[in-house]
């Protein structure tokens, strides 16, 4: 006989669950599916295997999406300290680390086991692995075609993520369904993820990967109603390939290709003002003076790819010689030509065009008793903890009006 369910959610994920727990809660009958042989790795692998699980700060000013109003209905109904409240509830210990980012004190697998107590409270069955072939609209709602059989529900919800991290199982499911009913995407692609530069480009900056600085770094206008563009204060990791480390993470989800990034180097210190006013007093070669406020590789690195002389003394250099490198450091421009991609991504920008869907429940407005919430949707959070309050958010939101 055909399994029959008021709810079907797939991809038991963060959204997923908490979806799938807000459903049996109000005494719905909801089944929760996924491909994957173990629950929730993206949880278990976040924070470094602390999942840093919301940010005490996130509000809308913290997501990018092509409809930015679209997120503020589920976030202001379901906030941070809502998430924390059933943290506590739950006995979880937290503490708060950089910008309000808040972790456990122990083990992801502390959110995890939460979220399935949560399920458990509502009685909510479970196929996994179970694999889902097809989704079939029929007259009252839908059928499930899986490879453990077909499943029938009035309303089914869609959480199976976006394209980041292929080694975890994530898949284009989300965006195969959209397609056939036909609902229009954002195009799809990796964000918070490390940045490429062309070989020959950074050949010079490769004796450099290791180092790490904080930096400002920006990309795109930043001006205007609409802006387009980022801007932050992070820490900056060279590699052998390109640049990591939360500032250019941050960064990533608003680079678009063919434009530059712009990095400021020494964000407290206005290096040729300082350099100009300093050449009467200061004997040393520059490459000294520049390792007082910079590594001394990434000093040494700098002036030889831009073209100065090692041995050159800071007193005998030409005034627009020193504002030369004063841009060099602290308005270092350099256009990326690529990413790592979905496999060191941490999210997937893009995504259902959230103009498809009710910001109040997240269903489809075209078709009755389809939603889509978490990463699957074009709403894309900063890194520390917004991606989760997200996925908390419009799991509830989803959850309650199903």
């Amino acid at each position: 006989m055909m399994a029959k369910f008021d709810v079907a959610v797939i991809g038991a994920g963060a959204a997923g669950m908490m979806c799938a727990a807000t459903a049996a809660q109000r005494g719905k009958r909801v089944v929760l599916i996924d491909h994957a042989t173990k629950l929730a790795e993206k949880i278990r692998i976040s924070g470094g295997g602390r999942c840093n699980f919301t940010n005490i700060n996130a509000g809308p000013a913290n997501f990018l999406s092509e409809n930015p109003h679209f997120c503020k209905s589920a976030l202001s109904r379901y906030t941070a300290a809502d998430f924390v409240a059933l943290v506590k509830k739950h006995r979880i210990g937290y503490h708060e680390k950089h910008r309000g980012q808040l972790f456990c004190d122990d083990s992801a697998e502390q959110i995890i086991d939460m979220l399935k107590d949560e399920c458990a409270g509502g009685d909510v069955h479970w196929r996994m692995p179970c694999k889902v072939d097809s989704l079939e609209q029929v007259d009252g709602g839908f059928v499930l075609h899986t490879d453990s059989g077909e499943i029938e529900a009035d309303a089914v919800v869609i959480a199976t993520g976006g394209l980041s991290i292929a080694k975890i199982g994530a898949t284009d499911f989300a965006y195969r369904i959209a397609s056939q009913f036909e609902l229009r995407m954002v195009e799809p692609r990796p964000a918070l993820v490390p940045l490429t530069f062309d070989p020959q480009q950074w050949a010079p900056f490769v004796e450099m990967a290791g180092i790490a600085l904080e930096v400002d770094v920006e990309t795109g206008s930043l001006k205007g109603r609409n802006p387009t563009g980022g801007r932050f204060r992070e820490d900056l990791l060279f590699t052998h390939r390109g640049l990591s480390g939360p500032a250019i993470l941050q960064i990533s989800s608003y680079w678009m290709p063919g434009t530059p990034i712009v990095i400021n180097l020494l964000p407290e210190l206005d290096l040729a003002a300082t350099l100009i006013e300093g050449k009467g007093t200061i004997k040393k070669q520059l490459g000294n003076v520049l390792s007082q406020w910079l590594p001394a590789r990434l000093a040494e690195g700098l002036l030889l790819a831009h073209g100065f002389d090692l041995e050159a003394r800071l007193a005998d250099l030409p005034d627009a010689q020193l504002r030369k490198l004063g841009a060099a450091v602290n308005q270092w421009t350099i256009t990326p030509n690529g990413s790592e991609g979905y496999k060191k991504a941490e999210v997937t920008r893009g995504g259902v065009d959230t103009r498809e869907l009710s910001q109040q429940s997240m269903m489809v407005t075209k078709v009755p008793g389809l939603y889509f919430i978490g990463e699957a949707v074009d709403v894309t959070g900063w890194l520390g903890g917004y991606n989760f309050q997200w996925a908390w958010a419009s799991g509830v939101a989803a959850g309650q009006a199903v």
